[in-house]
Formats: structure tokens, C-alpha cells, sequence
């Protein structure tokens, strides 16, 4: 596969390594396809599901290891709940045990109707999927994934690759410290305990 990558700045060599990772994950493929053949638009396959594939292989461990969820975000200027109901279910349909219950699709062009009440402030709304990666808390966190029908692989990372594959946590610069910014760090260490983590400066 040929790599699209949609970057401020990064090391050349990175987004081919990814993509050869990525390729190398049975479940993360999967996800991949069923996004690919339900022509969500604008989608990735973003966060957690992709670095910490790349931590996995980096250290050894298998690749699925300690991956919580696969996060599927896409683009649909309607933005009612039943709409994005509709695509949840759909992509839950073409999914196969144990996928089906780990795999979140969520409409980006909703969240801000959501977000306050489960994190405790506003949210600007959005204009595509890939602005969603610059409020990620952080950059190593801010990469995702499309495989295009072409059968090439679309690689987003706003902030480059260096932080996902130097295992570094640290603040996204654009949006400061998290108010859970402690747990999300324990959580992360607890898992991967090579990471190296950067002080918060609040």
C-alpha cells in the first residue's frame, strides 16, 4: 500500500512505518475495511486504536494489547442523535465478535452537543473530522487512519509522528492541560510503562 500523509512536519520515514504496523493488525484492519465499505464520510480510525498499536509493536507486546476500544470518527453534516444512531448500528452489524461491542462511531459534527455535559466545558463545534485531532490532550495521541478505496492508506497527524514513536506524553500545545490529565497519564504508564511523560505546566 502507498501512504497519503497529511502532516504540519515529520520525519519521512515515519508514516510508511506506521502504515506497516497498522497493516499488521488483525482487528485494526478489520475496522478499517467495514469503515472503507460503509462509505462513512470523512472518517478515521483515530486515537488509541492506532498509537497505541504502534506502542505495542515498538515494545514487543501483541498488537491489541491493552487497546480499550477502536474510535471511528467521520463528517455528517446532520447532526441528529438518530442519524448517528443509524450509522452506529450499521457498523456494529458489519462487525464480528469480539469488534462489535469495542468499536465507537461517533459523528464529529455532534460532539459539541454533547461534550460539555460529560467533560464540564464547551466545545466549538467542529468542521471536519481531522480538526478533531488538534483538540486531542495529546499530540502523540492526535494520529489516525483511513484506508481509501484505491486501497492506499490516509495518515492524519497534525502534530507529526515523532511523539507516537519516541512514546512521549505530553501536553497538546494548542488546548493546554486536561482537567484529567493525571488519570489519562496513570492510565497510559500503567499499561506501557516505557512511556516518557513531560511535566504539565498548568
Amino acid at each position: 500500500m502507498l501512504t497519503v500523509a497529511t502532516l504540519e512536519s515529520m520525519r519521512e520515514d515515519l508514516a510508511p512505518q506506521l502504515v506497516a504496523i497498522v497493516e499488521q493488525s488483525p482487528r485494526l484492519m478489520s475496522v478499517l475495511h467495514v469503515v472503507q465499505q460503509e462509505a462513512l464520510p470523512d472518517a478515521l480510525v483515530f486515537s488509541g486504536a492506532v498509537y497505541q498499536t504502534v506502542w505495542n509493536a515498538l515494545t514487543g507486546r501483541p498488537c491489541s494489547y491493552g487497546i480499550k476500544d477502536y474510535d471511528v470518527g467521520y463528517y455528517d453534516r446532520d447532526p441528529s442523535y438518530e442519524a448517528e444512531d443509524n450509522v452506529i448500528r450499521r457498523v456494529a452489524a458489519a462487525l464480528d465478535e469480539p469488534l462489535r461491542p469495542m468499536v465507537e462511531a461517533r459523528n464529529q459534527a455532534r460532539v459539541h452537543l454533547w461534550f460539555a455535559d460529560k467533560f464540564g466545558h464547551p466545545f466549538e463545534p467542529l468542521t471536519g473530522t481531522e480538526e478533531a485531532l488538534d483538540r486531542f490532550v495529546c499530540p502523540a495521541f492526535a494520529v489516525g487512519v483511513r484506508l481509501e478505496h484505491s486501497g492506499r492508506m490516509t495518515v492524519v497527524a497534525p502534530f507529526g509522528l515523532e511523539d507516537v514513536f519516541e512514546m512521549r506524553l505530553r501536553v497538546n500545545p494548542l488546548r493546554g492541560v486536561a482537567a484529567d490529565w493525571a488519570r489519562i497519564v496513570n492510565s497510559a504508564t500503567a499499561r506501557w510503562p516505557e512511556l516518557t511523560v513531560e511535566p504539565a505546566e498548568r
